[in-house]
């Protein structure tokens, strides 16, 4: 398919679909005798994976460290590692959320203090703020087994390259 129709089938600009390709995260496409590019069915199943990963805040480096990381991995590995960092990427979640609780917290406790402070005609040192340190919340555990294979499968996994031997 031409990148034309490969930016048609996942909604992507077709100077994303280069980056990507630059980039390492897309396969280099065939070229037609033309000189286009030729993507092949897998091209939609791995952009769309770099989509629905970046939409849940996985960089880029992480991905292109992904594919080539289980270029030739079997599916039980493979699957392994996806929760691995999936686990990982939670557990970044989980950290983020604390501290901005922790943040939320200090903030209405400082609003508080400068409204009292001002309504006595009076201005905060800003020596005198304490912050509270962030709880980093307990790694979560790593998932040792995996579930049952589901009867169709509800993301796809991203597209492996050709082996370079």
């Amino acid at each position: 398919m031409k990148i034309g129709e490969l930016a048609a089938a996942t909604g992507l600009a077709t100077s994303a679909i280069r980056f990507y390709e630059q980039s390492g995260l897309l396969p280099a496409a065939q070229r037609a005798g033309n000189g286009y590019r030729s993507y092949s069915v897998e091209a939609v199943d791995r952009l769309r994976f770099i989509q629905v990963a970046q939409a849940l805040g996985f960089p880029l480096d992480s991905l292109r460290s992904l594919f080539v990381t289980t270029e030739e991995f079997s599916e039980a590995q493979l699957q392994d590692e996806l929760l691995s960092r999936l686990d990982t990427r939670l557990g970044e979640i989980d950290h983020m959320l604390a501290t901005l609780r922790t943040q939320r917290k200090d903030l209405h406790a400082l609003r508080e203090r400068m409204l009292a402070s001002w309504a006595g005609g009076e201005c905060i040192d800003p020596a005198s703020i304490e912050l509270t340190p962030v709880e980093t919340p307990a790694p979560r555990a790593r998932r040792v087994t995996r579930a049952p294979a589901p009867a169709q499968p509800v993301a796809p996994a991203p597209a492996r390259r050709a082996s370079r031997r």
